[in-house]
């Protein structure tokens, strides 16, 4: 349980023109049967930016909303998924250097799709660990590009997409106010997404192009389909139980829910129908227009529900997020006020 107050200050979100699906199947990029399955629209694509470059951007999006500056930052977190430029290399350095300038500590964390919401634990705790300290930026920043990575065919049922992302985050004040973050593992599952392959010397040692589902048909192979799915579910269930708890809340008091970018065929399965989730409520007819951001789903749901005006003062929002490994983490967050972005 995180102790003391934590705000939300700003949002930021940096997204590259978006590819429509259909063209991919067209040229023959994208199978036909899964676009179906996933029911999405198209996904943001990166004509040469890096990850951390839109990361950067969304950073100065949030710190202007936030009206920060960098005596206002003690902490930058950056998340990320895949390869970020470069193969020996600090980019959350480079976005600190590039977006609020100061000398605080910056640090990445790894924890591929959950990535976000752990900076978000993670900043909490650091935060409320000494009075002194009062704000953090958490940025995100991915670009699934070739010839290591395939948007389209390396993780069927989820259409990955290039973006940045950011949060200003304080102890003192914020247009809205973090009630709870929880977050639990399950290490027996990270075998997932390491399959049966030895450990490789050098970056895309075992293939030319990552395959997701190789790996997970290999782990299940051993470990079951079933249990595997029982466990799954469990680490979800347990983690949003524990944040409603800690906000003193039940699901029926959320008013809007930030899901995964997943294609429709994983999302109904693991959260619509799992949780009774009207997808009215959820991000969905927006997401299904951007695609999965690695670590960065949450924060863009949150910003574009606030954006778009979605989320009034009083209002709650349930952001869920998960990763390989596999973590699962869930937030409450509460809007106080609605932020004037007309100028920023």
């Amino acid at each position: 349980m995180n102790t003391g107050e934590l705000y939300v200050r700003g949002t930021g979100v940096w997204l590259p023109p978006a590819e429509r699906v259909a063209d991919a199947v067209a040229d023959g990029r994208c199978d036909p049967a899964v676009a179906r399955a996933t029911r999405m629209e198209s996904v943001t694509v990166s004509a040469g930016d890096a990850g951390p470059e839109m990361a950067v951007r969304a950073a100065r999006t949030a710190l202007a909303r936030a009206c920060a500056g960098p005596a206002d930052i003690d902490l930058v977190l950056h998340a990320s998924f895949y390869h970020q430029g470069f193969d020996i290399w600090a980019p959350a350095s480079y976005v600190q250097h590039h977006s609020v300038g100061n000398h605080c500590p910056a640090m990445e964390v790894r924890q591929v799709s959950n990535g976000g919401m752990a900076a978000l634990d993670l900043a909490w705790a650091y935060l409320a660990a000494d009075p002194g300290r009062s704000g953090a930026l958490l940025t995100t920043g991915d670009r699934f590009c070739p010839p290591g990575f395939d948007r389209w065919r390396s993780d069927p049922g989820t259409f990955y997409a290039d973006g940045g992302t950011a949060l200003v985050v304080s102890r003192r004040s914020g247009f809205a106010r973090v009630r709870s973050v929880a977050t639990v593992s399950a290490p027996d599952l990270e075998g997932m997404h390491r399959g049966d392959d030895p450990f490789a010397a050098a970056p895309l040692g075992h293939r030319p192009v990552v395959d997701l589902e190789a790996h997970k048909r290999d782990f299940l192979a051993r470990y079951g389909t079933s249990p595997a799915v029982a466990r799954v579910s469990a680490g979800q269930e347990t983690v949003v139980k524990q944040a409603l708890a800690e906000a003193g809340l039940g699901l029926g008091d959320v008013d809007r829910f930030v899901l995964p970018h997943l294609g429709h065929r994983r999302l109904q399965v693991a959260y619509l129908a799992k949780f009774g989730i009207d997808p009215d409520r959820t991000t969905w007819s927006w997401s299904r227009t951007v695609g999965h951001l690695g670590a960065g789903d949450p924060f863009a749901g949150l910003d574009h529900l606030v954006s778009e005006g979605s989320l009034g003062p009083g209002d709650t929002c349930l952001l869920f997020g998960v990763g390989a490994g596999f973590s699962w983490s869930c937030a409450v967050v509460e809007i106080l006020t609605r932020p004037d972005r007309r100028d920023r």
